[in-house]
């Protein structure tokens, strides 16, 4: 299970609230100003339920639990956790957490205390508040957050986490004079780490440096929805994300992208779930002061600054508190404390605390989208061309030769109309309406126009509008906010091109599109002419696949040597899974070499659009090193540029997903993300040249062979290619029941309950041993193609127990005939259960983390499920539904 406290907050997208704005709450004042309300109080109707104020003389071990640990808090932090009286102590009221120098020697260079309540008390809904006094100086990592009591949706994130309060490197200035002053409310939930998801809220508060001074750090917590707080300023809010649904009652968008978590369904399949999960259960509290790590080392100053911790430095607390709403209900409702306003968009209102949070978009798997042609050259006899109100008939024109057949729409008068096209009857269309629901995440609706006469109104501006239902839903855009983001040129052909998503997030519901509109602003578009052509939705759910080379070469993709005078030859390499490969030299002169489509014979077309799936897609290569560069200290590099260089992206071998660099005489493989690609700036949808190569000037002597060069989207495979059916009712093909050590014979056999047929039977006797599935000599399954949501998954129901009452139950899987291996206990699985006797369980096992485990996920050839070695004497057992598989 991946330590709950790992952080990526390079990539969090925080806005600070700088001015001071109203407070309201149950029973308050709504133009009271939150600078005059008494912070040791909260708003009306709150109810004390539980709380520390530190009045005595020591920590209160009824309260509150001390982990004692060197773990680094999984962050790389720099102190152990100990429950010394030097490191938290109550003295005057208050409770002090001391982070210090270690001892001469210590496993790490400081120490610190972390304070839980766990199995203590936990809560669900509420107000929970803290008033304190936080550390400051570079590495400095003060946290006020909540765990789940309770895994009940999975390992971390998937039941969640709440961070009240953090902040890092106070009163840190950097070179221009500012001073640290952040603190940082954030949830972190989703899918299993490290696909994991997080949002959150910067705030700097008009109030005071938190360092300087003791300040209240709350959240108000009720289902769907958690506010956080600093002196009763309401700074951020999330909520569960918001699906919309179609006439056949499936979520096809989502009306507010919020938290999300992932459950499995009862066929074993993991699925999205858009509720007030996983924030519906019992959380804990947690006070610690963590000294460096990755946030705060890599921010501000960098690093830590000794002198900051020489004496000791101390985050205060002077009460922890919790509230439940008296007059509210089990939903924690009926006692918020807010403001007109707050349920905005942070970033689309002044007083809005909104945060837009990562749930993904619902795909409807559906073959109902198609693409729609509603007007090229001939009309689609299901929609016309239309004018809503001025009274004209579009026309078809002839333009120049690369347009032919065009519509010409007129608008005579300022009285006011749209044009377009419409399904509707009523406009001449056959009222079939169109479904793009199932193309939601990928789909795009264009059209071309050419402006022949502008509008004579200098201040008109051009829209496009999109419509569904007889108008139930619409959406509106400038055509400036196309993915082309221009403006009409009068003269001139353009496109504009709308994504589905964009529409869906505006408002439409995709699943009954009837109107589609392109017009100069209401009442102002007099004296406009304008053409239109080329006007298409466009789903873009191809399984768009580049094979730039693969036992031969793509003509349109030759290999190529940039700058050296050498020709890349084809070589037959003595590897059975690489036989005709390409081999590229480099020698004295600097260069680069690789695979380039512009100087083929049509270089135009040879351009690859990989847009559609950028998500999941992935550039991937076999490489094998014959002779290494002369210069050891050489860097093997990647390089992969788009439309003529206008964005290109160069990697070191080691930041590939691999992350290894090439060792001579073997086949490696290496691959690259589309989607981090793109994130680091490559436009995807114009990829043209491809390398691979020592780098600039180091390369000399290096010669290497290339197979396997493609970019695809390996969760596209087919389910025949990446699935394995281990045993379901027989065990696979190529594949036998197995007893490792102990000569027994695993029998299939029919289970007691109906629905399970014929099961694997295992049974271990006096002879040390391990049990499973063993694939036969040189069979192995490849996985890596559903690497990123797939899992192992098996149901197993024990008859009798091992004699030894301790023995602890194992899950283990081989690959490449023991190269790698992972083994784990049974528990900790994604159901975190252990077996019970007469009873059947699911046990499944993410290959994401089996891969960070160390597994190679290409070549697995033994799964082993068992007591520990050595202790399974007496253990019978049933085995059924176990699979290799993905969603």
């Amino acid at each position: 299970m991946k330590n709950p406290r790992i952080k990526y907050l390079a990539g969090l997208v925080f806005s600070s609230l700088l001015a001071a704005t109203s407070l309201s709450g149950c029973g308050s004042d709504p133009d009271t100003n939150y600078k005059e309300i008494d912070v040791s109080q909260p708003t009306d109707d709150w109810s004390l339920v539980w709380s520390d104020e530190f009045d005595g003389n020591s920590i209160d071990d009824d309260k509150w639990n001390h982990e004692v640990n060197c773990e680094g808090g999984g962050n790389n932090e720099k102190q152990c956790y100990t429950d010394s009286a030097e490191n938290s102590y109550v003295a005057d009221g208050y409770l002090h957490i001391v982070a210090q120098p270690a001892e001469d020697g210590a496993e790490l260079p400081y120490t610190s205390a972390r304070l839980t309540t766990q199995n203590i008390a936990d809560w669900k809904y509420g107000r929970i508040e803290m008033r304190a006094k936080a550390p400051y100086g570079q590495g400095s990592w003060p946290a006020f957050w909540m765990m789940p009591s309770d895994s009940v949706y999975g390992g971390w994130p998937r039941s969640g986490e709440i961070d009240i309060f953090e902040a890092v490197n106070l009163k840190v200035s950097d070179d221009e004079g500012n001073v640290e002053s952040s603190i940082y409310g954030t949830l972190h939930y989703g899918q299993a780490w490290p696909d994991n998801s997080h949002t959150g809220a910067e705030y700097v508060s008009p109030n005071g440096n938190p360092a300087d001074d003791f300040h209240t750090y709350a959240i108000e917590w009720q289902e769907g929805e958690i506010r956080w707080y600093m002196d009763n300023y309401l700074y951020a809010t999330q909520r569960a994300s918001e699906p919309a649904y179609n006439a056949d009652g499936e979520a096809y968008t989502l009306k507010h992208r919020g938290w999300f978590t992932q459950q499995y369904n009862p066929d074993g399949e993991l699925e999205t779930v858009w509720d007030a999960s996983p924030f519906d259960q019992e959380f804990y509290l947690i006070l610690n002061f963590a000294v460096g790590g990755d946030w705060p080392e890599y921010t501000n100053d960098t690093g830590i600054d000794e002198a900051a911790f020489a004496e000791g430095q101390s985050y205060i607390i002077d009460y922890v508190r919790v509230y439940e709403c008296a007059s509210g209900t089990d939903l924690g409702t009926g006692c918020e404390t807010i403001r007109a306003g707050y349920d905005q968009y942070e970033d689309e209102s002044d007083v809005g605390s909104l945060q837009v949070g990562e749930a993904p978009y619902p795909v409807i798997e559906s073959d109902e989208a198609e693409d729609l042609v509603v007007w090229a050259d001939s009309s689609y006899t299901d929609w016309s061309p239309w004018d809503c109100c001025g009274g004209t008939v579009p026309t078809v024109e002839i333009d120049d030769d690369a347009y032919g057949e065009v519509i010409e729409f007129v608008i005579n008068n300022n009285d006011g109309t749209v044009m377009g096209f419409s399904a509707r009857s009523d406009a001449g269309g056959a009222q079939e309406m169109y479904d793009g629901t199932a193309a939601e995440a990928t789909g795009t609706f264009s059209f071309d126009m050419k402006v022949v006469d502008a509008p004579t109104d200098a201040e008109a501006t051009w829209s496009f509008k999109v419509e569904s239902n007889n108008a139930d839903t619409a959406a509106a855009f400038s055509l400036n906010e196309s993915a082309e983001g221009l403006d009409p040129v009068v003269g001139q052909w353009q496109t504009y091109t709308f994504s589905y998503q964009q529409m869906s997030e505006a408002g439409l519901d995709l699943s009954a599109i009837d109107v589609v509109m392109v017009y100069p602003s209401w009442g102002k578009g007099a004296d406009a002419v304008y053409r239109i052509d080329n006007v298409e939705f466009n789903t873009n759910m191809g399984s768009a696949e580049l094979i730039i080379y693969e036992e031969e070469e793509n003509a349109a993709w030759p290999a190529w040597d940039c700058c050296g005078g050498t020709t890349p030859n084809q070589e037959v390499d003595d590897d059975a899974d690489h036989n005709n490969t390409i081999e590229f030299t480099i020698g004295e002169t600097a260069t680069v070499v690789g695979f380039n489509s512009k100087i083929s014979d049509d270089p135009d077309t040879a351009k690859f659009d990989a847009s559609s799936i950028v998500d999941e897609g992935v550039v991937t290569f076999d490489i094998k090193v014959i002779d290494a560069p002369l210069d050891s200290s050489a860097v093997w590099t990647f390089k992969i540029e788009s439309n003529d260089a206008d964005s290109a992206v160069e990697l070191a071998f080691t930041e590939s997903a691999e992350g290894v660099v090439p060792e001579t005489g073997e086949w490696q493989t290496y691959t690259f993300p589309l989607a981090s690609l793109a994130d680091l700036g490559l436009d995807v949808s114009a990829i043209d040249v491809i390398m691979v190569f020592p780098n600039w000037g180091a390369g000399n002597g290096a010669v290497f062979r290339i197979d396997n060069m493609k970019i695809y989207d390996p969760t596209a495979s087919s389910p025949s290619s990446s699935t394995l059916d281990l045993f379901v009712d027989t065990v696979a093909d190529s594949w036998t029941t197995w007893d490792c050590c102990a000569g027994s014979t695993p029998a299939e056999v029919e289970a007691d309950e109906a629905e399970y047929g014929t099961v694997a039977q295992f049974e271990i006797g006096s002879t040390s041993t391990v049990v499973g599935f063993l694939a036969d000599d040189g069979v192995y399954f490849d996985a890596s193609s559903i690497v990123s949501d797939g899992y192992v998954q098996f149901e197993m129901k024990v008859l009798s127990m091992p004699i030894d009452s301790s023995a602890a139950w194992k899950f283990k899987i081989e690959s490449g005939d023991a190269a790698t291996a992972v083994e784990l206990d049974l528990n900790a699985s994604v159901e975190g259960a252990d077996p019970a006797d007469g009873v059947w369980q699911t046990y499944t096992f993410m290959l994401s983390d089996l891969l960070s485990a160390g597994l190679d996920v290409a070549n697995i050839d033994v799964v082993m499920i068992f007591p520990a070695w050595g202790s399974g004497e007496g253990a019978k057992f049933q085995i059924d539904n176990a699979v290799i598989a993905n969603d």
